[in-house]
This record gives structure tokens, sequence and C-alpha cells, in this order.
């Protein structure tokens, strides 16, 4: 046995990672397709106001964006998955290679409204994992003091659903006082900070889109694979 042995992994099913095999033969072309999901369906939302901020930023560096309005949206098993809103936000999720998520802070967490939405995208669709590998930005409106116990919870909503978040997160306090009459956020170092985790955003969607599948490839889930596939092939020669 020498010191690197390894007695509980199958060799035929474990990879060992270099760096050609992140190579990526054919790039995508088209622009970064992105998601942005907010958390207020009040008239003068500011977490949907910072949130078209943001899609007028990722517009600039190149990205095409929708934005789903929850206004509406039922809560989760309230009403069967072909609800029309149900299909709407899965098809964009489905349609997406990255996303955004802002909430307002309610008593110290994100709202129902931005957690309805979330609960209504399932890990799984049939053989599809409609958010696992995509790329994730997260971002909170405060109606005081600044605070991160959304955007905290929301990078733990992201593991969950197996996303890439990025590193740079905002959180903008006393919102009420960041945004003009038009809606459009003021100029301040909450701004910047803004154009800093889109870009930031952007970047790693193009650097991880077309290697996600690589990325997430799992030796548990090749395993399993294999396992049910030898049982399959078994029950058919008996």
């Amino acid at each position: 046995m020498t010191e690197h042995h390894i007695p509980n992994i199958d060799n035929d099913l474990v990879d060992l990672p270099t760096a050609d095999k992140l190579a990526v033969e054919q790039k995508s072309t088209h622009k970064p397709r992105i998601l942005l999901l907010y958390g207020s369906t009040r008239e003068r939302s500011f977490s949907r106001l910072l949130t078209e901020e943001a899609a007028r930023l990722l517009e600039h560096f190149g990205a095409e964006t929708r934005i789903f309005n929850p206004a509406g949206l039922p809560l989760a098993d309230d009403v069967p998955d072909d609800h029309p809103m149900v299909k709407e936000l899965r098809y964009l999720v489905l349609w997406s290679e990255g996303m955004v998520w802002c909430s307002p802070e309610r008593h110290g967490a994100m709202t129902g409204v931005f957690k309805s939405q979330i609960d209504w995208i399932p890990l799984s669709m049939g053989a599809v994992r409609p958010t696992q590998g995509k790329t994730l930005a997260v971002m909170q409106v405060c109606g005081g003091s600044q605070s991160f116990n959304v955007v905290n919870q929301l990078r733990v909503l992201g593991r969950w659903m197996r996303m890439f978040t990025i590193p740079n997160q905002s959180s903008v306090p006393k919102a009420y006082l960041e945004f003009d009459e038009a809606g459009r956020m003021k100029p301040s170092a909450y701004y910047d900070r803004v154009v800093d985790v889109m870009e930031e955003l952007v970047k790693f969607t193009l650097l991880l889109r077309d290697r996600a599948d690589y990325l997430v490839d799992r030796y548990s889930e090749r395993k399993e694979s294999a396992e049910e596939l030898s049982k399959r092939v078994n029950q058919r020669s008996v």
C-alpha cells in the first residue's frame, strides 16, 4: 500500500482534474443571459428599482436580461405547477445562464414574496437541473441601517440550488434616500458597488457558462448512475 492508496473509490469513475479539461472547444457567442428576481410588489419597490438599475448595468456590460414580476404569483403548492406565472418563471430560469436575486430585509430576513419565487423553482425538472452550474449575484435593500442578513441568506439558498454565487454583493441602507423621483439610483458609493457586482457577474458568467457541465459533474452521481445502469442490465439478463 502506497501513501496515496485510496481503497474506497472506483478508479474507473473518479475524475482527475487538469487544466486541459477546463479548455473550451467551442465558445458560446450569444450574450450572457441573466434573469433578475426581486422581492416586493409595492408600487415604489426599492428592490425592483435596484433590480432595474442592475439590469441597465448588465446590458451595458453586454448581457441580455429578463426581469420577472412576482405580482400575483401564488404561494408554492397553492396551485398546480402549470399556472401561467409558474410556467413563465420556470421558463426564464431554464433560459438563463446567470441570475440576480434582490430582496428587501423584513424582520431580519428576505421577504415571503422573494422566497415564494425560489420555492417554485425545483432542483430538477426531469433530467434537467434548472439552476445547477449557473452564476448568481445577491443584493438587498434596507429601510434603515446597513445589514447583511438577506444577502447571507441568499448565499445559503444559492448553494442549495447548486449555483456559483460570486464573491461580491450589494447591500443598500436607507434605500429611500438612494433613488430619485424617476426611480434612478443616485451616484454614491452604494451605486459604485452595484456596478462592481454586475461587472463581476458578467465576467464569471462568461468564464463558467461553457464549463458548467464539467464543473458540476460529480463522482458520487457518476457512481450512482453506474450502479443504476448495472441493476437494469442485470434485471434484463435474469
